[in-house]
């Protein structure tokens, strides 16, 4: 489990196309306690560190992280390329302080990013609702873009705001975020359980 409170940006290395799906190395700073085996949050995406260690060159430590071919297909990662920046999040350990919300690095779809306001210090981003996730949207409730643990601000027809203060948009991505690009979205599963009740399944 993640909280969405984003720790670092990572930067990919290398990527490696195989047969089954797609490698990442991804150079982070201050990792050292990576291991084997252990789920990682890429830019939202649960992965786990297939291999680990200090980078070739420079001081940033790596992981490996492979993607199958349906991780490929439902998120934006085939896509990356080196040097692309990702937001890393480390799992959330049991006597760690909880800061955002429950964050599964499950992706549920890919928003896009429909237009970035500068509102004083701060920013206010809108996103698109991709077809049938606006259910799970309401007003001051949480959703998680990118990994980031965020809260809806404002939600319209097909689109919805949030504010981004200066603290998130330095240390993320998505100060990198132009109008047209994607971001991962999950929906805030509490959402998805009410459904599964409410509906008897």
């Amino acid at each position: 489990m993640f909280t969405g409170i984003v720790e670092d940006t990572g930067t990919v290395r290398a990527r490696t196309e195989t047969d089954d799906g797609l490698r990442l190395r991804i150079a982070v700073d201050g990792f050292d306690d990576l291991h084997h085996g252990q789920s990682i949050s890429v830019s939202g995406v649960c992965l786990t560190v297939e291999a680990y260690g200090a980078a070739d060159t420079g001081d940033d430590d790596w992981f490996d992280v492979f993607l199958a071919s349906e991780t490929v297909e439902k998120t934006y990662l085939g896509d990356v390329e080196e040097g692309d920046a990702v937001n890393v999040e480390r799992a959330m350990p049991a006597d760690g302080r909880f800061d955002g919300h429950v964050v599964q690095g499950h992706v549920d779809t890919v928003a896009e990013v429909r237009a970035i306001e500068r509102v004083g210090e701060d920013w206010r981003f809108t996103f698109s609702i991709p077809a049938g996730h606006g259910d799970y949207l309401v007003d001051k409730g949480s959703v998680t873009l990118d990994g980031i643990s965020l809260t809806v601000a404002e939600k319209r027809a097909g689109e919805f705001d949030v504010a981004i203060i200066p603290t998130t948009y330095e240390l993320t991505t998505l100060s990198e975020k132009s109008v047209g690009d994607p971001v991962h979205l999950e929906v805030d599963v509490i959402a998805k359980y009410v459904e599964s009740m409410v509906d008897g399944y």
